[in-house]
């Protein structure tokens, strides 16, 4: 052990680093054998090596050696072996590793920023020859900055800024000067830069007072008008919500997202070029004509959740905001659980959301094109048939197939006997020879199922994978950004290895984070499995957070394209409170939903100094905050109906509504009411009032108003909560007994014998109120003309 501290100390790392290298077993190991490699061919230099990863060690070998050769027996200092490493650690394209290392050390590359251009350039410029004058240029390559320009620029920036330096002195954001030095500046010392920025402050400024070390105030915010705070709120379809003053749309435009420009898929980090890569990108632009193009895939084997509204607003919208088209792509290559109700599902909820497709897709279009392709990949060598049964290929550690070298004659004509049908299922597969980034070996590129198929019938008894179809489909349908969530980024170099190896147009594929809420389940098997129990109704039931139960829970589409735009386009993965989604259809609904007043558990008034037979007509505003927006009317009679609540027959401190002692208003209607009798039944329970009115013109004003109904519809109104009790119920430390020991007992109440006025009587299914006092509700699908259900 001691050995190896003194080997890498010998190359630069501290004792306390290479002790703890000596920690993890693959990178010591990798580290002595690549110091051992480098140290055979000369023993000087090993410096770069240093800090070098266990999985570069083998990248960076190749450059020091050619180095070797162009130094000879000279020594590799520190700078020129980390400018190595960083080369070594960041180039892609191996072709280009003699090329660079010739300039890193021929010292025509001296600093990190020209390596960065270097590599910009490289990756920009995948075809041969390259153009090396143009390369140097970019470079900086030769460029040298004196002292002079340096001071000169830098005097330039100041005078430009020196009456907000004068009045605002060591406040001043110097970021500012740095940054437009560093513009005027390119390939200048950044150090050198700071210190002559900081000496020419220093000599405008002079030293830093008392007043200048003292905390700046925070700045006061403005107060935004009324109309701007509205206009931010604002609920628009087809992603136009506003995040922190971005809208989707702004978020999603390819400037601000550093996605590649069709056509120059190989600037993407990771992408492959090949020979052939240049010449299919070239009859790739020829077909789109340069047109952003995106698909949503989405497997029709279940409903859309909330998850799936990120998907939509981002495949979607990216292709909007960059003028491109976008395919609905149903990835139907599992017949076993595909339905009509699913597709049907998926479409309607892409249109619900405000968005309508180019063109609607299958994977099962390509069945024949995926069949010839992998007749192809056998052809090449890189796929064969395996006996392997299923079990055997679960998991990531699946042990070598033996059949993975059979002849390719053979491969091929066992495929064409999965093909006819003269194969058991699991009797064999088609087999691709990569390893995955996650380690997974040979996945499955094709299974046998004697299933119809839903648009093919019996045509085909043999099917295509995801890992199989997805990037090939991609590269039929010539989509530019194959946008998918965080975990297919394990299966991106099987994307690009699979279009490569076919020789096919090879598009690029971008993760995103994922969207997830808490205190629910999303899960296709787990949603069956609360629909087989009877924890909730359907797929469509409103305590899920299924796209349909959202909607018909009466959440209106624009508030879930807001909630995606305030979550916005994040890398990472994103797990949310139902709380915010909420918050954005209030917003929505407060603009769009009228006012009505209902009462939920009503207590009968009568209103004794009123005529038998009176009855007049209130008009009651749709939107207090705008009567403009139009208004209803209701009518006022000798009964009336009010909650049960807002009466008590005993005064309590703070209680401000309808007592024996306490009069209290009627909203709308113009009348304050004041108790003369209370009527209960047998048990002693309050089931009538009788009052006396006044006019709110006569009488002093009371402390409170209560919303109220006369000749009232009946309707029953369903009251939800949260299904689950725990925040993650899917959590075996937060929930031992797996999450249907997690319903909520009180999640569904039920009103049955609610009433509501008389406006809604001609309201549509999903249309929405607002109940004056209590929230916000939606007409239920099973409705009925004898009862209109209600839902919150």
């Amino acid at each position: 052990m001691a050995d190896l501290v003194a080997l890498f100390t010998s190359v630069g790392l501290s004792e306390q680093k290479a002790k703890e290298t000596l920690k993890n077993e693959g990178l010591s190991s990798a580290l002595r054998d690549a110091i051992v490699q480098v140290n055979s061919k000369n023993k000087p230099g090993s410096a770069e090596l240093a800090a070098l990863p266990a999985n570069l060690a083998s990248s960076l070998a190749p450059a020091v050696s050619a180095a070797r050769q162009l130094l000879g027996s000279k020594d590799i200092d520190r700078t020129m072996g980390t400018l190595l490493y960083s080369m070594a650690s960041r180039l892609r394209d191996i072709r280009r590793l003699a090329f660079l290392t010739d300039h890193v050390v021929k010292r025509k590359i001296t600093t990190d920023l020209q390596l960065s251009a270097a590599l910009d350039f490289v990756k920009s410029h995948p075809q041969d020859p390259l153009d090396q004058r143009a390369f140097e240029n970019a470079c900086g390559v030769g460029v040298v900055v004196t002292p002079e320009q340096i001071e000169d620029a830098v005097e330039l920036i100041i005078r430009k800024h020196k009456v907000q330096l004068l009045a605002e002195r060591y406040r001043f954001n110097m970021g500012i000067l740095m940054g437009e030095a560093r513009t005027a500046l390119k390939w200048a010392d950044g150090k050198i830069v700071k210190n002559e920025v900081d000496m020419q402050v220093l000599h405008l400024l002079g030293p830093k007072t008392e007043a200048d070390l003292e905390k700046k105030p925070k700045a006061a915010k403005p107060k935004a008008p009324e109309k701007e705070k509205k206009e931010e709120q604002a609920s628009v379809v087809n992603g136009e919500g506003k995040m922190d003053g971005k809208s989707l749309m702004e978020q999603l435009r390819g400037e601000a997202l550093k996605f590649h420009k069709p056509g120059e898929n190989y600037k993407t980090e990771g992408y492959v070029v090949t020979p052939n890569t240049m010449n299919l990108l070239k009859q790739h632009l020829e077909i789109t004509g340069g047109q952003v193009r995106t698909r949503f895939p989405p497997e029709p084997n279940g409903i859309l959740h909330i998850g799936h509204a990120k998907a939509i607003n981002f495949n979607f919208g990216y292709a909007k905001a960059n003028n491109g088209i976008c395919f609905l792509r149903y990835d139907d290559t599992n017949p076993e659980k595909e339905e009509e109700k699913y597709f049907t599902a998926i479409k309607d909820m892409v249109e619900w959301l405000g968005y309508k497709p180019y063109a609607i897709t299958h994977a099962s279009d390509n069945f024949q094109a995926l069949y010839e392709l992998a007749v192809d990949l056998i052809r090449r060598g890189h796929a064969y048939v395996c006996h392997q049964r299923g079990e055997e290929l679960k998991g990531h550690n699946v042990p070598p197939s033996p059949w993975r070298d059979r002849p390719v004659e053979e491969s091929l004509l066992l495929f064409e006997r999965m093909k006819k049908g003269m194969c058991a299922e699991g009797e064999a597969t088609l087999r691709m020879k990569l390893v995955m980034e996650d380690g997974k070996l040979d996945p499955v590129a094709y299974r046998i199922k004697y299933t119809p198929h839903h648009r093919t019938g019996d045509t085909w008894c043999i099917y295509p994978t995801y890992d199989y179809t997805h990037c090939l489909c991609d590269s039929i349908e010539h989509i530019t950004h194959s946008l998918c969530t965080k975990e297919f980024q394990a299966r991106r170099s099987s994307y690009f290895w699979l279009c490569n190896a076919l020789d096919v147009y090879c598009p690029v594929q971008w993760e995103y984070g994922r969207l997830n809420l808490t205190y629910t389940v999303v899960s296709k098997r787990k949603i069956i499995k609360l629909v087989e129990t009877g924890a909730v109704r359907d797929w469509d039931d409103p305590r899920l957070f299924t796209l349909t139960a959202l909607r018909r829970r009466g959440f209106p589409p624009q508030a879930i394209n807001n909630f995606c735009a305030r979550v916005g386009v994040t890398v990472a993965q994103t797990t949310m409170e139902p709380h915010l989604l909420e918050a954005c259809v209030r917003e929505a609904l407060n603009d769009t939903a009228p006012r009505v007043m209902a009462i939920l558990e009503p207590l009968k008034v009568t209103i004794t100094n009123l005529p038998a037979d009176a009855q007049t007509e209130v008009h009651i505003p749709n939107f207090p905050a705008d009567e403009t927006k139009g208004s209803h009317v209701v009518p006022f009679s000798k009964i009336i109906f009010i909650e049960q609540s807002d009466f008590r027959e005993a005064m309590e401190k703070g209680y401000k509504r309808l007592t024996p002692d306490q009069p209290v208003g009627l909203r709308h209607a113009g009348y304050i009411i004041s108790v003369q009798r209370v009527i209960k039944d047998g048990r002693g329970k309050v089931v009538e009032l009788e009052v006396t009115c006044s006019s709110t013109d006569s009488a002093e004003k009371p402390k409170a108003f209560i919303h109220w109904v006369s000749q009232p519809l009946q309707c029953e109104v369903r009251l939800y909560e949260r299904l689950f009790v725990h925040k993650n119920p899917e959590d075996p430390a937060e929930v031992p007994g797996g999450f249907l020991s997690d319903l909520n007992p009180n999640s569904l109440q039920l009103v049955e014998s609610a009433l509501v006025d008389r406006s809604v009587s001609e309201a549509k299914v999903f249309d929405k109120f607002q109940f004056e006092r209590v929230g916000y509700f939606s007409v239920d699908p099973d409705s009925t003309a004898e009862k209109s259900g209600h839902l919150l």
